[in-house]
């Protein structure tokens, strides 16, 4: 249960980061929390992080990189990766859409300021939305749903997120201009291989 709780709470924290700028309630969050500072071991020791007040920091540092990283210099979308003409699909014919519809996962592209459903920060978002249902099944000891949401879980992570995921973050470490999404960049790329192995281990079981 407690494994799966911080499963879910890390897939949260990297969909938040990688789906849009940081606001102050969100900085203010990493700055107090020793636990997630322990994913961010270049961010804990840089200058500007320490010491310039956190709407500067948001709007001269973090938040130009994340416009760099997301919008201008790199493209956070599954499909400019898996398609040969390297082209977003904005429609139905996306192929994660029935996996979300199947788990009743609905996109907010106004919220989320998403072109499509197939954005890095959405896809850790629906892992965040499948560990949670998990999370139900284990408080009810239903094992046929535990089961099935591990099943689920490695199903996506194998046809979409480790298809395309690692590509794109290697290139946010590359280009990164702040500690916070080389950081953040290290991190998902690790989870990810080690949540399918233990999503692998946990199956044969």
């Amino acid at each position: 249960m407690q494994n799966t709780k911080a499963r879910a709470n890390i897939y949260a924290l990297l969909s938040r980061i990688l789906l849009q700028e940081l606001d102050e309630t969100m900085l203010k969050m990493i700055k107090s929390d020793e636990n997630i500072l322990d994913f961010f071991p270049t961010l804990k020791s840089w200058e500007p992080f320490l010491n310039i007040e956190d709407k500067k920091l948001l709007e001269e540092y973090i938040d130009p990189d994340f416009v760099n990283l997301s919008l201008l210099h790199l493209i956070p979308y599954e499909t400019f990766y898996t398609r040969e003409d390297q082209k977003v699909e904005t429609g139905g014919a996306n192929p994660v859409t029935d996996m979300y519809s199947a788990y009743n996962f609905m996109v907010d592209y106004e919220a989320a300021r998403a072109i499509s459903s197939d954005h890095i920060g959405v896809e850790f978002e629906f892992m965040h939305h499948l560990v949670e249902a998990e999370l139900k099944a284990l408080e009810v000891n239903d094992t046929e749903a535990i089961k099935a949401l591990r099943e689920t879980q490695s199903e996506f992570l194998n046809k979409h997120l480790l298809r395309w995921a690692p590509m794109y973050l290697i290139n946010v470490k590359y280009e990164a201009r702040t500690p916070l999404y080389y950081d953040a960049a290290d991190l998902a790329l690790e989870f990810i291989l080690s949540d399918n192995e233990y999503l692998i281990k946990e199956q044969k079981a």
